[in-house]
């Protein structure tokens, strides 16, 4: 028996132009080198947040890497970003630890507050929610991470008040 998969497609969220001069000096550093193709992604990611489209027909022209090269270990690594994320990146943890202890519900209160699914940004650019396999901080489960920062002993409510203090001192 076959099985036929049914394919979602996702939307990707339109890119805005970049100065693409930026990426010079990176290029010209890893020019000519073997196993360059990662620290330029991730000098591209690191000036722009995400790596745009049009970087990867940059550094094809620049420095005639295949697209398909380029883009097949930007797909690998969870660390590389194809689309733009929020100023803050929620971290929900669901390692055994935070899973035992409900981690599920801390994804679906935030999503519902968010108005936004795992994995996507919200429409303002503020948050962007994702879902981790282990954050290290088991003692503390369920946990999130905001940037730097960690909450722990978490439920639904707990979490989605954390995330409105993040908006009310952005809205200040």
């Amino acid at each position: 028996m076959r099985i036929n998969r049914i394919l979602q497609e996702k939307k990707r969220p339109e890119q805005k132009e970049v100065d693409l001069s930026l990426l010079d000096e990176k290029i010209n550093s890893y020019r000519g080198k073997k196993g360059n193709i990662i620290p330029l992604l991730q000098g591209a990611q690191s000036i722009y947040g995400y790596l745009p489209d049009s970087v990867f027909d940059k550094l094809e022209k620049e420095l005639d890497i295949s697209k398909s090269q380029m883009y097949g270990v930007a797909t690998f690594y969870s660390q590389f970003r194809l689309s733009p994320v929020g100023k803050h990146i929620i971290k929900v943890c669901h390692g055994t630890a935070c899973h035992v202890q409900n981690a599920t519900e801390l994804t679906e209160s935030l999503a519902e507050a968010l108005e936004i699914n795992d994995g996507e940004t919200t429409p303002d650019g503020l948050f962007t929610l994702e879902s981790v396999a282990c954050l290290g901080c088991c003692s503390l489960a369920p946990v999130i991470m905001i940037g730097d920062e960690v909450f722990g002993r978490l439920n639904g409510k707990s979490a989605v008040k954390i995330i409105n203090e993040y908006k009310n001192k952005e809205n200040q």
